[in-house]
């Protein structure tokens, strides 16, 4: 006969909670310990449902026992500990009435992000024209330094134009706007608001058999999604920590803005001026980046569903009081650990990077370049999204860093062997007509921009997380398939009513 232990009376009603809460990892545990049947048991299984049934739902008892356990530890606390003031969460209790209401905490949020974004977009601008300008002066005196020495043209034009440009316009593109992103985001993390935005989409993401701490994650993509994936690292269960990790680039980061702001402004709004036109082309952004979020929570549960079986893990989350933030750790943190720490991966990609897109411009057979011969061969299935040979070559090439993608294009139509920078957007946009461009290659290619195989950087972030080259693959396949079946389908529509 199995001898079973006795619960001690003291641990008897936790362990009459922990039922009712059915936790199964701590459910064995406690089995294991006293070597008695708590799950599969039908009498304790009918005292739960009774449980359950008087209320709305089982998330509403959790929320009861939760908020039980917090009070009582509270008011055990009170009696041991004194406070010069007695009302000490007064203030933050009422500012979490507004900041996670049901009514005004996704507006809320929404707000705080797209002023982030809008700074991070505007504020960029200035720095990276002064970049821009100074890596050029530089380029000029090296062509020059290259020519005194007697440099064979061949050798500078390739580490010059090549190599260099293509290293100083990454720095250009990239460091601004995360040295103004990640700080802002650090920001919102000291003042002890993101556990709020998680708290706020925690039960929309269940839905989705994920957990709300992905959220955060994917605010963190819109930096930087090699940045995004490291950020994972905050979710405890190892399946949800896998999905966000998988799905984080379907959040556009600070490389594709750029890309996306340009195509709307040239082709959504290009028949308006003024302020409406800026409105049309900021609405157009916004809804592929509302479609790109849509298919990262669709993907999270076919994963969830199929490779990733598993329900989303409890996530009980004790609001952190507000904090007067620091400015001098946040700069610290958001400069040393995240900005420079991408960038320099960035940057360890960019240079090979460049020597490889220089020879495949340079090199060619019968007076056609590398470049142009696999466009071509890509054609037609770059048609098939709707879009060309070209474009989908600038793509692939810019795997690097997303940022040079739209000089790749540019340098592929002008016929050239170096990155094309031009900031007028109606010269781009000339460029872009004269070779076959249509509303629907610019609302392909804004899908794609956002729904395509991850940087390097990302991939080798991916990597090092995961600790498998499976799982780096599937997440570059995941997004590419996505934005495949997007545009094709796009096309197809596009072509029936058009």
């Amino acid at each position: 006969m199995k001898n079973y232990k006795v619960i001690p009376p003291k641990l008897l009603r936790w362990v009459s909670l922990k039922v009712l809460d059915g936790d199964e990892k701590i459910l064995k545990s406690i089995e294991k310990a006293f070597s008695i049947s708590l799950i599969d048991n039908t009498d304790l299984e009918l005292i739960k449902v009774k449980a359950i049934n008087n209320l709305k739902n089982q998330e509403n008892l959790k929320d009861i026992i939760v908020s039980s356990i917090m009070n009582k530890a509270e008011n055990i606390c009170k009696d041991v500990c004194t406070y010069e003031n007695s009302n000490y969460s007064g203030r933050d209790r009422k500012i979490d009435k507004i900041l996670t209401s049901k009514y005004l905490g996704f507006p809320i949020m929404l707000l705080f992000l797209g002023i982030i974004f809008w700074i991070t977009i505007v504020g960029a601008n200035y720095p990276s024209e002064i970049l821009f300008s100074f890596f050029k002066w530089i380029q000029e005196k090296l062509v020059i330094f290259a020519s005194w020495i007697n440099c064979p043209t061949w050798l500078s034009d390739m580490l010059i134009n090549g190599v260099y440009q293509t290293l100083t316009w990454i720095i250009s593109v990239m460091l601004p706007p995360m040295a103004i992103f990640f700080p802002l985001f650090t920001f919102l993390e000291d003042l002890g608001y993101l556990p709020r935005i998680a708290f706020n989409v925690d039960g929309f993401f269940k839905k989705c058999s994920c957990t709300g701490k992905q959220m955060i994650t994917m605010c963190m993509g819109f930096g930087c999604n090699a940045a995004g994936v490291t950020g994972c690292r905050i979710i405890n269960s190892p399946r949800e920590k896998l999905i966000a990790i998988l799905t984080n680039n379907f959040v556009p980061c600070n490389g594709r803005f750029p890309f996306l702001i340009s195509i709307a402004t040239i082709f959504i709004a290009g028949t308006m001026q003024g302020f409406g036109a800026s409105i049309i082309s900021t609405l157009s952004v916004i809804l592929v980046i509302l479609l790109g979020i849509f298919c990262a929570l669709l993907v999270s549960k076919i994963l969830s569903k199929t490779i990733l079986k598993g329900m989303p893990s409890s996530f009980v989350l004790e609001l952190p009081p507000y904090r007067k933030p620091q400015f001098g750790k946040i700069l610290i943190r958001s400069i040393f650990d995240r900005t420079l720490f991408v960038l320099g991966r960035a940057i360890s990609v960019a240079a090979p990077a460049g020597l490889v897109i220089w020879l495949f411009a340079s090199i060619g057979i019968n007076g056609e370049s590398l470049l142009s011969i696999i466009a071509n061969f890509l054609d037609p299935f770059a048609n098939l999204l709707g879009l060309d040979g070209y474009i989908l070559t600038a793509f692939i090439f810019g795997i690097p860093a997303n940022e040079i993608v739209l000089p790749i294009i540019l340098m592929c139509y002008l016929g050239g062997n170096s990155l094309v920078n031009m900031e007028d957007t109606f010269s781009i946009g000339q460029i872009l007509i004269q070779n076959d461009w249509t509303i629907l290659t610019a609302i392909n290619v804004m899908i794609f921009t956002c729904m395509h195989f991850p940087c390097a950087t990302t991939l080798l972030t991916i990597k090092k997380e995961t600790g498998s080259l499976k799982w780096t693959i599937i997440s570059f396949l995941i997004p590419t398939i996505c934005g495949i079946i997007l545009c094709m389908l796009t096309t197809f529509v596009y072509n029936i009513f058009v």
